[in-house]
């Protein structure tokens, strides 16, 4: 016969510790996520996190809850409502569909070759903070759900691109924050967005005259073209940049001699 102590930690968030690693009752849980039991039992009702495992009456919580509850906390400080919350992390468990909606990866009407061609990676949440030593808080795992790089699906995370994740990697070994290198993929976004809208209406007024037929050969035949002008572009603007950037380096170094 169950003792009372037994029966009361069914659901109960007071009681003991968890039997097995990564596994917590519902105090625990709260108390890593730095929420109240009472906020996470709304958030379940909720279904902002998975259900439970369940061992009879008792619940037991695990490092994909406490990784969804900190994706959470970071989407509120960032101003996202729990209603929309609500609805990105439905559309992220929904399956393979809908994170390929939220990775840019669903196909257009006129069949084309993808132009990015890069290969998404899924991780578990312990192998990306192995991948950025321990720099994969909260806060940068909002930000990198905010610019498309990861989705969500199911116990694993998905980034977007193999090449930009290991960038991401090699500029923190060397010493940058993770924060720092979103900031500046944020920037940098926004900027080839802008390279990208001057290759589009090229497109509108060119490519997209051809009979449909001829569309996805036509794109195929641009796209290495077009990656040939921008790195080009983009190789003898570094050139231009980092001369002054030396130049002005040398001056004041000469100053403080």
């Amino acid at each position: 016969m169950a003792t009372s102590e037994e029966r009361k930690g069914a659901d109960d968030p007071g009681l003991g510790g968890a039997e097995k690693t990564g596994e917590y009752r519902m105090a625990e849980l709260a108390e890593k996520a730095g929420i109240t039991v009472r906020t996470l039992r709304f958030y379940r009702e909720r279904k902002l996190i998975p259900p439970p495992r369940r061992e009879g009456r008792v619940a037991w919580y695990n490092d994909h809850h406490l990784t969804r509850l900190h994706t959470i906390a970071a989407l509120l400080e960032r101003g996202h409502t729990l209603g929309g919350i609500a609805e990105l992390l439905a559309a992220f468990d929904s399956g393979a569909r809908d994170v390929a909606d939220l990775l840019g990866l669903r196909s257009t009407p006129i069949p084309v070759p993808a132009w990015s061609q890069e290969t998404p990676v899924r991780l578990t949440p312990e192998a990306l903070a192995d991948y950025f030593q321990g720099q994969a808080t909260p806060e940068n795992l909002a930000a990198s759900l905010d610019l498309g790089y990861l989705a969500v699906d199911g116990d694993q995370l998905v980034h977007v691109s193999r090449r930009l994740l290991d960038v991401s990697r090699d500029l923190v070994d060397r010493g940058l924050p993770l924060a720092a290198v979103l900031g500046a993929a944020r920037d940098v976004r926004h900027h080839v967005d802008a390279i990208a809208e001057v290759f589009a209406a090229l497109l509108r007024t060119t490519v997209l005259a051809e009979p449909a037929s001829r569309i996805g050969a036509t794109l195929e035949e641009l796209r290495p073209m077009a990656k040939g002008v921008v790195d080009a572009e983009l190789s003898m603007a570094m050139d231009r940049r980092i001369r002054a950037e030396l130049a002005a380096w040398a001056e004041g170094d000469q100053d403080r001699g």
